[in-house]
């Protein structure tokens, strides 16, 4: 993962702008023979204006564009899975979180630690509700679908003014970067999902109110906990690049290891339901990565180190 980051770093924030240093990269580059693998590619991108980079950018965007598509399309076709077995899922007993926190309750016969044991009812009281929501719910799955494929375009946008060494991490980064990604989702819908479900869906103010879940509200709230926790898991790369400029140290983070502590726990309190149980089992995987968060801090600053030495 270090590795990965490393190449964040050398290719986004320290890189001179893009083709600028292609003379320079063709030598290094050259064969014994005198021909260089890229010299036709480089020769041609040193020509490039300004204009002509923005049509690469938009042709790597409509590729982009056109990959969330096909599989947004992809999602609405399979409307009945994607809502019946996996958004509407959580709100049911048969549910993987939900049978093991009832088993959990039977086995240490702690009643309060059941959630969702009854099925919540969710009703549609917009004429175009249920349509919208499809729409809204594909291309929502477009999206997390081809996330590892936007992030490859990206890196094919920059690949250019790579030198060769660099470029063989290219795909180590998207993949390390796609599956931290893909973890937070999966994280916010097996655990935050369920426990947000059952706290809001269950609270109630007076027994003579029935809870009666609009549609848009349910999946409002699935989906933004989802995405909050696809976020949130990006927590590493966050804290490389902030030590790559110099705002964070390994020192400054374990120095102020508690204060950080409290605002992961009050991270944890916004992406989940107010009780405090749900907002200790979310802070853990938090606190988690914010060690890890240390280890590459300090690996960052031992490189830099390293390199003012061969300077």
């Amino acid at each position: 993962m270090y590795i990965c980051l490393e190449f964040y770093w050398s290719n986004i924030l320290q890189i001179k702008p893009k083709h600028a240093n292609l003379n320079l990269m063709a030598e290094q580059e050259k064969l014994p023979g005198g021909k260089s693998t890229n010299e036709n590619r480089k020769k041609k991108n040193e020509e490039m204006s300004f204009l002509e980079h923005l049509e690469v950018l938009r042709w790597h965007l409509v590729r982009a564009v056109v990959a969330v598509v096909i599989f947004a399309i992809l999602a609405f076709a399979n409307y009945h899975f994607i809502f019946d077995t996996l958004i509407l899922k959580p709100k049911t007993p048969e549910f993987a979180t939900n049978q093991f926190f009832n088993w959990i309750s039977q086995v240490l016969n702690i009643p309060a630690l059941a959630i969702n044991d009854k099925p919540l009812q969710i009703i549609n009281i917009n004429m175009a509700g249920q349509f919208a929501t499809h729409i809204k719910i594909s291309l929502l799955g477009g999206v997390i679908l081809g996330f590892p494929y936007l992030f490859w375009e990206f890196w094919r946008f920059i690949k250019p003014a790579l030198y060769e060494k660099e470029q063989k991490y290219a795909t180590g980064a998207v993949l390390y970067s796609s599956a931290l990604f893909i973890l937070g989702i999966l994280f916010g819908y097996y655990l935050i999902v369920p426990l947000s479900v059952n706290f809001l869906g269950s609270y109630d103010i007076s027994d003579q109110i029935t809870n009666q879940i609009n549609l848009s509200s349910y999946i409002s709230t699935v989906s933004s906990i989802v995405l909050a926790g696809g976020v949130v898991f990006e927590l590493p790369v966050a804290i490389y690049f902030l030590s790559k400029v110099g705002l964070v140290t390994p020192a400054f983070m374990r120095r102020y290891r508690r204060h950080a502590y409290i605002v992961l726990l009050l991270l944890s309190a916004i992406i989940t339901p107010p009780d405090v149980f749900s907002q200790i089992m979310v802070c853990f995987p938090l606190v988690f990565l914010y060690e890890i968060g240390i280890v590459i801090s300090k690996r960052v600053a031992n490189k830099r180190e390293e390199d003012l030495l061969e300077a």
